[in-house]
């Protein structure tokens, strides 16, 4: 019953960090990457439908985007999701692909997408504690039912505590790599 607990939390945890690491591949970082557009919507017949399943994105180059619809009859719509998105971005369509140069970023931009990312780490932190608490209560109500001792339980809280500072340490590395990453150039 311990392990299932704990199993579980670190399973959810590490849901927590994957989540954080999600988030953080939508900031930009001056580097060009399909991951920037991937998230925004294009109305596509009237529906809003994920962009890469109506064009393909790939890289041209360190700076530039380019996405490939699959009918051209969508390229005013993908235009118009991508300086709708406020990324700062600016498309330009070349015949039948749309180009997506990326600007360099300003230093208080960047300075800027860092308090940012730090404010997304806390969350992922927070994320992380709050699954312990979760277990951690589960523990104590498995004591007050009289199904662990209080030695058994002691001991879980320990084991939960070096689970979730692993995982904290997982959020703080994620967040320094992306800090790093927007911060050179």
């Amino acid at each position: 019953m311990i392990e299932d607990l704990k199993k579980d939390a670190a399973e959810r945890m590490g849901k927590s960090v994957v989540a954080l690491t999600q988030s953080l591949t939508k900031l930009r970082t001056g580097r060009a990457h399909p991951s920037l557009l991937e998230h925004l919507m294009v109305s596509y017949y009237g529906t809003d439908t994920p962009i890469n399943q109506v064009a393909n994105i790939s890289v041209d180059d360190a700076r530039t985007l380019s996405v490939t619809p699959w009918e051209q009859s969508v390229i005013p719509d993908i235009e118009k999701a991508i300086i709708n998105a406020g990324l700062g971005l600016n498309p330009v369509t070349a015949g039948k692909v749309v180009r997506v140069p990326l600007p360099d970023l300003t230093e208080e931009r960047r300075k800027d997408l860092a308090r940012l990312v730090k404010q997304e780490a806390e969350q992922g932190r927070i994320a992380v504690r709050n699954v312990r608490r979760d277990v951690i209560a589960d523990l104590k109500s498995l004591l007050k039912d009289k199904e662990i001792s209080a030695d058994e339980e002691h001991k879980a809280e320990q084991d939960v505590q070096q689970i979730t500072d692993k995982y904290i340490a997982e959020v703080d590395k994620v967040s320094e790599e992306k800090q790093k990453e927007i911060m050179e150039f």
